[in-house]
């Protein structure tokens, strides 16, 4: 049984007929349903007050923040799903690896994953390590009611880029020199990072996650037989580990256009896709069986009114055709953006989908 008292493998019924599950499932909506990535965060006044003082990992172990926080953009815009407000690197900070995140920076290691004795360091992940995750979901769920709690997690490449890094890269020399230099220490990582990133989302589910998203922010960086052979059996092996929950699994990078059918392959249910390739396009790269998210330029929203309608309309045309379309931004909402301009895209995309 999961945590919402239904069998595993069967979606809560409050959640279970939502457009976005639906979507997710490939069947009829009634419209096309909408969420955004990053749509809890900076962009939101109310987010910014309610952060005020309070380290971003703090944030993330606070249940009645983080719920406050996921709760801002369902209430703000009337998205259809809501994503768990957390950070991709919790998991580690969990098991102990000494980093935080930096304002202006990102994550930042203090010791880097360099060496076969590192691995060491990387310790599986339990329940309790997170107990902050279940206590939290736990009060978002009652919250949400029909509402669909989406969790995530970091992928095996980009949390290993981080950690062989010490903190955001543009080039991931360090990252590839391993890759490439040490195949077997590389892989080694990835195998125990897959474990921890499986262990942190199975949690997430357990505790009444609708559906999860693996975001793999970087991947793009890497060709596609590099991918197939160095990076996608651990991303397989996450998303194998949470496939008898029955929950829909996302997957997500930045300019993998390239990339696009081996992250279907992967075993996604939805795959992700940038605002690079149309969606039309993406879904020929993908294959049958999947649906698609996205995927409109984050920066589109900064301009006019009706060149916003006009960008999102040519999304919803190159979606026309396809088995399940989730709307999203091709990359989390920028901290800029007008906050009034996504419930304004929402209402665009709910009004001209509806069935």
């Amino acid at each position: 049984m999961s945590a919402n008292g239904s069998p595993t493998g069967q979606q809560p019924t409050a959640t279970y007929d939502s457009p976005f599950l639906k979507a997710c499932r490939r069947e009829p909506v009634p419209h096309t349903p909408v969420w955004f990535m990053r749509q809890a965060g900076r962009s939101l006044p109310e987010y910014r007050k309610v952060r005020e003082g309070i380290p971003m990992l703090e944030s993330c172990m606070r249940p009645e923040l983080v719920c406050e926080i996921t709760l801002q953009p369902v209430r703000r815009h009337h998205v259809d799903a809501a994503i768990f407000f957390s950070d991709i690197v919790v998991p580690l900070k969990a098991i102990g690896i000494d980093l935080d995140i930096k304002p202006g920076v990102g994550p930042v290691v203090e010791q880097p994953v360099r060496t076969r004795a590192d691995l060491a360091r990387l310790r599986d992940l339990t329940p309790e390590d997170v107990s902050y995750v279940t206590e939290a979901i736990g009060l978002l769920t009652r919250e949400l009611g029909a509402t669909p709690l989406i969790g995530f997690a970091g992928a095996p490449f980009t949390l290993a880029s981080y950690l062989v890094e010490g903190g955001p890269s543009r080039t991931y020399e360090n990252a590839k020199a391993m890759m490439y230099g040490d195949p077997e220490l590389w892989a080694d990582l990835l195998d125990r990072l897959a474990e921890i990133t499986a262990a942190f989302l199975k949690v997430q589910i357990e505790a009444g996650a609708s559906a999860v998203q693996l975001f793999d922010s970087w991947v793009g960086a890497l060709a596609p037989a590099d991918y197939r052979r160095s990076v996608m059996p651990a991303s397989a092996k996450v998303f194998q580990a949470v496939a008898g929950y029955g929950v829909p699994r996302i997957h997500f990078g930045v300019g993998t256009g390239e990339l696009l059918n081996l992250m279907g392959e992967a075993g996604a249910d939805v795959v992700g896709v940038d605002w690079r390739v149309p969606l039309d396009e993406a879904a020929r790269r993908v294959g049958p069986g999947k649906a698609l998210q996205g995927n409109l330029d984050p920066t589109v929203l900064f301009s006019t009114r009706e060149a916003v309608e006009t960008k999102t309309q040519e999304v919803l045309d190159a979606a026309a055709g396809l088995e399940g379309h989730v709307f999203n931004l091709g990359h989390g909402v920028l901290p800029s953006t007008d906050p009034d301009a996504l419930t304004r895209l929402v209402d665009y995309v709910h009004t001209r989908t509806a069935r």
